[in-house]
């Protein structure tokens, strides 16, 4: 296959990270994602099938991509996805494949999905607190969420990674019992900046807890910290270590520290739509090619004309910023 070349935008940032959302049903209901009743979803048979998501993830392969991560809505919900890893296992130049997941589902499914080839785990957890936990997802399901990090835990995961979104007036008592799980088990905690992706236009600046004051409770309340020298400026989280040596706590602060400079991802959903941001207005139509037989060139030269259309940012801090028009859940975490 003859392809354009290493994907780089007219900004110069190399893109060699791909997100795949391979559902957009969940099986909690986030208050900031969801609508507790009656969220619409795409129809089965528009959902990318397995085999067009590995054709893809191919095609983004020879493009440069080295990094993938397979998210949802709850990618767990979806039918028999050890099948998806094991054959994205198999394509020659991924170095890192990830998956996102709320972990309710975890403990029954782990077993099958390190033996499919999966060593890297973020997991959705904004609390520990019961009541809070029902509150936020709107289901009773935390013990099943601390039994898949248990399971995950015993059978070796590589990385296992907490995502917190923190959200000011509701989780600022979640950050230090957090930081102090992750700390005892050996997870990294990454507090996540309550962003404007929720389906029901809840958003609101003064509800973002940032990063500087979490930061500050944690200083207070566990011990020092200091920032990770020579960290990857690509990364989406910036990352701190105790100075006791007690782990690392990291921070997606795209509201008050936006990474946009440094991006280096590309996103396709559930439906086959491509996004160079996840806060991106347009979108491009991959199914269309994948299920018309088009070449892997046609594919290729998609992907590259998608990255060469990215802008510089979304802008959330300026008047300038406009809500993309689908929620977190159906564009993929």
């Amino acid at each position: 296959m003859h392809v354009p070349g290493p994907l780089i935008d007219t900004f110069g940032r190399r893109h060699d990270n791909l997100r795949v959302s391979v559902t957009d049903r969940c099986n909690i209901r986030c208050y900031y994602c969801m609508p507790e009743t009656g969220a619409p979803f795409t129809p089965h048979g528009e959902i990318l099938r397995y085999e067009e998501i590995e054709r893809f993830v191919r095609v983004a392969v020879a493009l440069g991509v080295t990094k993938v991560r397979i998210t949802g809505g709850e990618p767990l919900v979806r039918r028999d996805l050890p099948v998806l890893v094991s054959a994205l296992r198999r394509i020659d130049g991924i170095r890192e494949l990830a998956l996102t997941t709320n972990a309710v589902l975890l403990a029954e499914q782990a077993e099958a999905l390190y033996a499919a080839g999966l060593r890297r785990l973020n997991v959705h957890l904004d609390t520990l607190d019961r009541e809070r936990f029902r509150q936020i997802t709107r289901r009773d399901e935390l013990d099943r969420v601390l039994n898949g990090l248990r399971r995950a835990k015993e059978l070796g995961f590589a990385s296992i990674k907490i995502n917190a979104v923190a959200v000011k007036g509701l989780t600022e008592l979640d950050i230090a019992p957090l930081a102090r799980f992750g700390r005892e088990h050996g997870f990294e905690v990454r507090f996540i900046e309550f962003m404007p992706l929720d389906a029901q236009q809840l958003w609101d600046r003064t509800k973002v807890l940032t990063m500087d004051e979490i930061l500050g409770v944690i200083r207070r309340e566990i011990g020092s910290l200091e920032a990770i020298p020579d960290a990857d400026p690509r990364a989406p989280a910036l990352r701190y270590r105790y100075v006791d040596g007690g782990g690392t706590i990291g921070f997606i602060a795209s509201v008050s520290h936006p990474f946009c400079l440094n991006c280096n991802r590309i996103r396709l959903t559930a439906d086959g739509k491509l996004r160079y941001c996840l806060f991106a207005i347009e979108e491009t139509d991959v199914k269309g090619l994948l299920r018309s037989d088009a070449p892997d060139e046609e594919i290729a030269r998609t992907i590259a004309a998608t990255v060469a259309r990215k802008w510089l940012g979304h802008e959330i801090s300026s008047a300038k910023f406009v809500a993309p028009p689908r929620p977190m859940y159906a564009i993929g975490g």
